[in-house]
């Protein structure tokens, strides 16, 4: 299973600035398996530890000496640690926080050694003052498969290689097939466990079956890491999320989680499934201009989860209705259309998503997000080409740029372009390097 985040690991182990590495990411997504084939691939050898599995681990960072602690890590793991040829991979770090301080050590006295870490709740660390190194580490995050890479796990070399060539005007011959993997996606999500499942043996039963266990595992970690006051909300703020994206209006609503709910009630657990990776916020802006960061308001947002085949299974949405049904396209429309396109993003663009809704919520833009330009974007679970509030936007500043996601093929028009649903992450790539060209 390719992963596309493996380039920028191989930027990682050549860059000539390198600092120990932090890779983020939900639990489930990855990490440990990139790690581990990154260092088989690349390295003559990795030293890899558990630190919620190795007791020995405890010992380790008694101390900031480099060298003892790699001396012990060669003891423990039984390889010898070469700078640049050997990848020493720290798993689960969140469980010695200590570690994570070791990190500035290593990037202050060893910087020609490969050191790596990886932790599913790493967030809640970094916010729990466990001593993050700021500044003395390097930061990539894992997400769940993106859509391309669920097709490359699917086999679809072929139609991968077409559409990674952004030839956006010749792709609706190709508009069956690709409707009809984008449902597939919808349903299975981009759990790597499930993919890979689903690759293999082409079970939707099973693909169920693993996607409840991931959520139950997520559960069980709320139980694990949260305080007894807090663990409550946070269980009521992820289990309202579905039926808060199958609004019309997918703002975030406090008094949804009770009745009389308030922001200072909840917003601790929030910012707890932020930082384990397991939501991702969306604010609202109240101005569609350049720089779109300073019209933010944090306290209007809209929250999706980090994958949305499990959305699906948190809502008991039955296969048949997702992979056969034309409801999928209507009636679950806020369900997954926006959660889709929003999981593209975030898996594709280093920038923030916004939405937009002017002050009396009689016009709302979908997502608004900056790549060079200010992109006002729509997203549409048919071929409805209805687009008042993103004309209305467009119209009032001649620099923005509109986006229409929908299920109609793609063209270009006046002041906006309108992109199928099956290639939003490669139209947002191909924004990402038009604007990167010199």
């Amino acid at each position: 299973m390719k992963r596309f985040l493996y380039n920028d690991l191989l930027k990682w182990k050549n860059g000539a600035h390198r600092k120990p590495l932090v890779l983020e990411g939900a639990r489930q997504v990855g990490k440990t398996w990139l790690l581990k084939e990154f260092g088989r691939r690349e390295f003559e050898n990795v030293a890899y530890i558990n630190c919620d599995l190795d007791d020995t681990a405890k010992l380790l960072f008694a101390d900031f000496n480099t060298d003892r602690i790699l001396r012990a890590v060669s003891a423990i793991t039984s390889q010898v640690v070469i700078p640049g040829k050997t990848l020493v991979i720290f798993d689960e770090i969140q469980q010695q926080p200590q570690g994570l301080t070791a990190l500035k050590y290593f990037c202050e006295n060893a910087p020609e050694f490969h050191i790596a870490v990886a932790g599913s709740l790493l967030g809640l660390q970094v916010h729990s003052g466990s001593g993050f190194p700021v500044g003395k580490v390097d930061r990539l995050k894992l997400c769940p498969l993106s859509f391309s890479e669920f097709l490359d796990a699917l086999g679809e070399n072929n139609l991968l290689m077409h559409l990674n060539e952004f030839r956006f005007n010749e792709y609706a011959v190709l508009k069956t097939k690709l409707i009809e993997l984008l449902r597939q996606y919808y349903y299975v999500g981009g759990m790597p466990e499930v993919v890979l499942a689903y690759a293999e043996r082409r079970n939707i039963l099973e693909v169920r079956e693993i996607q409840k266990r991931i959520l139950d595992d997520y559960q069980n970690d709320f139980s694990k890491h949260i305080p007894a006051n807090e663990l409550a909300k946070v269980s009521a703020v992820w289990n309202s999320i579905p039926s808060q994206l199958a609004k019309e209006n997918k703002k975030f609503i406090w008094g949804a989680l009770r009745k009389g709910g308030r922001a200072k009630d909840y917003e601790n657990a929030v910012q707890w499934l932020m930082n384990a990776g397991l939501v991702h916020k969306v604010c609202r802006i109240n101005k569609v201009e350049m720089s779109v960061k300073f019209y933010e308001d944090s306290g209007c947002f809209k929250l999706f989860v980090n994958d949305l085949g499990l959305l699906g299974a948190m809502s008991d949405i039955p296969a048949k209705e997702i992979l056969a049904e034309s409801r999928m396209m209507t009636e679950y429309k806020g369900m997954f259309t926006e959660q889709y396109v929003a999981q593209q993003y975030i898996a594709t663009v280093k920038q923030p998503l916004y939405y937009y809704t002017n002050e009396n919520s009689t016009s709302e833009i979908d997502f608004v997000f900056q790549q060079g330009a200010v992109y006002p974007t729509e997203v549409k679970a048919e071929e409805n080409l209805k687009a008042k509030s993103l004309l209305t936007v467009l119209k009032s500043n001649a620099s923005l740029k509109g986006i229409r996601f929908s299920m109609s093929d793609y063209r270009e028009q006046e002041r906006m372009v309108n992109v199928p649903l099956y290639l939003v992450e490669f139209y947002l790539r191909w924004i990402i390097g038009r604007d990167a060209m010199p």
